[in-house]
């Protein structure tokens, strides 16, 4: 089986635990406006790769990610559900960490054949890292292009199953930087018995450039980028409600 790819990072370190093996898979079903991959999207781009060479890759260098692991992202790892089932299949084998990066977008926790399939790929998945976009079904739609259900549909159901999950959100200036938004999201967080970690990442514009040589209109053009105080400001606020 192939998977489309978008990159690979060698030695990532900010996506899951420890120095990463990153693999990017090309395809997405969201058109989030602050996304700083837009080149990620279209599911028949990128290069295709079978599941059995990416273990290897990561096994040639496997003295550099001792404390880490592989992580899968995106675009939408979810998109290609059979071929990261097989490549963590194959990672679990060589006794090799395994992380999932979502926004959990095409979970339906009504289709019991699509809930089967995920939880198969999670028999081989140590974390998942839940980006969760917005904590209003309207301004989630707005921001995104698509239901906030899925993502809390997901983050409920691993919760239930015990999976060892972290949080993870974006701090855009005049989005989801309100107190009313990320009291409610903590909220819903403290309902959850799975979380490690909530991480909150401060909106920057670094992906502009790439828009402008897709020939794509940036959505948040006038939006200012968060600071680090920002974000740690409202991780204390998240973190404050979920103990209400």
């Amino acid at each position: 089986m192939k998977g489309r790819i978008h990159s690979f990072e060698s030695l990532g370190t900010v996506d899951g635990p420890g120095v990463r093996f990153v693999v990017f898979l090309q395809g997405c079903n969201m058109r989030c406006k602050y996304c700083h991959n837009p080149d990620t999207w279209c599911v028949s781009s990128g290069t295709e790769h079978e599941a059995p060479d990416i273990v290897k890759r990561f096994l040639r260098n496997k003295e550099f990610y001792e404390s880490g692991g592989i992580t899968v992202s995106g675009g939408e790892p979810l998109l290609q559900l059979e071929f990261l089932t097989e490549l963590f299949k194959l990672c679990k084998q060589s006794g090799i960490h395994t992380c999932l990066d979502t926004s959990g977008s095409i979970f339906d926790i009504n289709n019991e054949r699509r809930v089967m399939q995920i939880d198969k790929m999670l028999k081989y998945c140590d974390l998942v890292m839940l980006d969760i976009k917005h904590s209003s079904e309207s301004e989630h739609l707005s921001l995104t292009g698509h239901s906030l259900k899925p993502s809390l549909d997901l983050a409920e159901h691993l919760s239930a199953m015990g999976k060892q999950m972290r949080v993870r959100h974006v701090l855009v200036p005049g989005i989801t930087d309100n107190k009313e938004h990320l009291a409610r999201l903590g909220k819903f967080l403290g309902t959850l018995s799975n979380i490690e970690k909530i991480e909150v990442l401060p909106y920057h514009t670094m992906g502009v450039v790439k828009y402008e040589g897709l020939g794509i209109d940036y959505p948040l053009k006038d939006t200012p980028q968060a600071s680090t105080e920002q974000a740690k400001n409202a991780l204390e606020t998240i973190i404050s409600n979920m103990k209400s």
